[in-house]
């Protein structure tokens, strides 16, 4: 239990110390006018408590992802716990303070937008398609889910395709209505539904005198499946996460004032991290070990040992939190995926769009509300083969526009050029090595995925370059201008 307890209080310092860091290095400035007064249209620029927007941010950010993927990666043992520490503060919190921060100081932009900005147009084409498909396929996978959930716990009463045109109805009045009206109401109650969540694990544990497993470097996966890069794209939320770069924005055009940031963007990351970690210590304690852990997951999923832990905890009141998490969570990531793919599509091709206002907003709703539907019809299994890909390739890309920024600025880039080249290890290796692409021999995907950690490594020195040289120049210019 001390584990746990020791791992929870390193995330809090994290923020604490860490965040307090970045902020510095970053430079806020409250006295800059922020998107939600400077753009402010009464749909999604609109101020917002910075309580209320880190609760919608840890939701959006959230959903079921902490706690899904924490129970997958607890597969491999204590290591996932040093992963979701050390991923969490270093790399995750990082990618998601800047995310925001650069949205805010250029008018609420999308991601795509961003990387136009810092990386050029070629990359930007790129990150669209690969972010308008990671929108997607999240608002297809979370719905689908809940909407098999649903059927299965009424017994069938509650046809599936019924279920999921009731989710993708409320899907799309989500979408289109101002963000104050749904999202900033009743999404703070559900925020608070997945803390109470964990904290009720928690106290389960505490006093269940569960015995983690001693923290080792080494896998514990019941089919034995490497830690590297595999565990860094089972357990994202949590610890470092590309989906959250693409809802960042979404409350980057809510925030009152920039020293707010750190609270909710950093924040909301930091609690995530701590929610995965519950769940991740559940799982690999409850059943018993890994192996126990592998064929509950097996017979239930990661819905059924969610169910399991809950009731084994808590009893009837777990039965329906764990009902309400299932189903609630994963839809309130869903509908912001579906607004957040909206938004960029607007981005995107708003401009050669005919029709302004309703009509506008309407059109490009369904424009990317149809194929995510299509797609939540066929095995949601399938998307989760790459979903895992894209999110961690959308993550590295945000590391990457954050250290170009921090570059640009003359501040201290490493911190996020050494998550920036890590995780480009990551998704590198794991397009190689993994079964739903190249699945190719693990040594040789070892030695293929340090290809375009040393081509974006060699872009990094040439940009670092580049800065000095053109710091030299203007301070030559200048000195000979007196």
């Amino acid at each position: 239990m001390w584990t746990l307890t020791f791992s929870v209080l390193l995330l809090i310092l994290g923020y604490m110390v860490y965040g307090k860091i970045i902020e510095k290095i970053f430079v806020i400035d409250d006295t800059n006018d922020t998107p939600a007064y400077k753009s402010a249209d009464g749909v999604d620029y609109i101020p917002m408590h910075p309580i209320k927007g880190w609760l919608v941010q840890l939701l959006n950010i959230a959903g079921l992802g902490p706690v899904f993927g924490a129970v997958a990666g607890a597969l491999y043992g204590p290591v996932a716990l040093i992963w979701i520490v050390v991923g969490c503060i270093f790399a995750g919190a990082v990618h998601d303070y800047f995310s925001g921060m650069l949205s805010i100081r250029h008018n609420g932009s999308q991601f795509p937008a961003l990387v136009e900005r810092y990386l050029g147009k070629g990359v930007k084409v790129f990150i669209y398609v690969v972010s308008l498909a990671l929108m997607i396929l999240v608002a297809a996978a979370f719905t689908a889910g809940p909407a098999e959930l649903i059927s299965l716990k009424t017994g069938g009463a509650i046809p599936f395709f019924v279920a999921l045109v009731v989710i993708f109805a409320y899907f799309l009045t989500a979408t289109v209505l101002p963000i104050n009206k749904i999202i900033g109401r009743i999404y703070p109650i559900f925020g608070a539904i997945l803390i109470i969540m964990a904290a009720a694990v928690f106290g389960g544990l505490l006093f269940s005198g569960a015995q983690v497993p001693n923290l080792t470097l080494e896998t514990a996966h019941p089919e034995s499946l490497p830690v590297w890069p595999l565990l860094m794209v089972t357990i994202s939320c949590g610890a470092i996460s590309g989906f959250h770069s693409t809802q960042s924005p979404i409350i980057a055009r809510t925030v009152r004032k920039e020293s707010e940031g750190r609270k909710v963007f950093f924040g909301a990351m930091i609690a995530e991290g701590i929610i995965a970690l519950i769940w991740a210590t559940a799982g690999m304690t409850f059943f018993g070990g890994t192996n126990g852990l592998g064929a509950a997951l097996a017979n239930g999923g990661p819905a059924g040992v969610i169910d399991s832990i809950s009731i084994g905890y808590l009893g009837t009141s777990g039965a329906i939190l764990a009902f309400l998490g299932a189903v609630i969570l994963p839809i309130t990531t869903g509908d912001t995926a579906l607004r957040s793919s909206r938004m960029m599509l607007t981005e995107a091709i708003g401009q050669f769009v005919k029709f302004e206002g309703k009509m506008k907003l309407f059109l490009m709703t369904a424009l990317v509300a149809v194929p995510a539907f299509l797609l939540a019809t066929i095995d949601y299994s399938f998307l989760w083969r790459y979903l895992g890909f894209t999110n961690q390739t959308v993550a590295a890309t945000m590391l990457w526009v954050a250290t170009a920024y921090l570059i640009k600025e003359g501040k201290f880039h490493f911190i996020a050029g050494i998550p920036a080249l890590f995780m480009t290890g990551v998704v590198g290796t794991y397009f190689f090595y993994a079964p739903g692409t190249l699945g190719m021999n693990y040594e040789v995907s070892l030695l293929l995925g340090l290809i375009p950690v040393l081509a974006t490594g060699g872009l990094y020195v040439r940009a670092l370059y580049r800065g000095k040289s053109r710091d030299t120049t203007q301070t030559e210019k200048s000195l000979t201008a007196q």
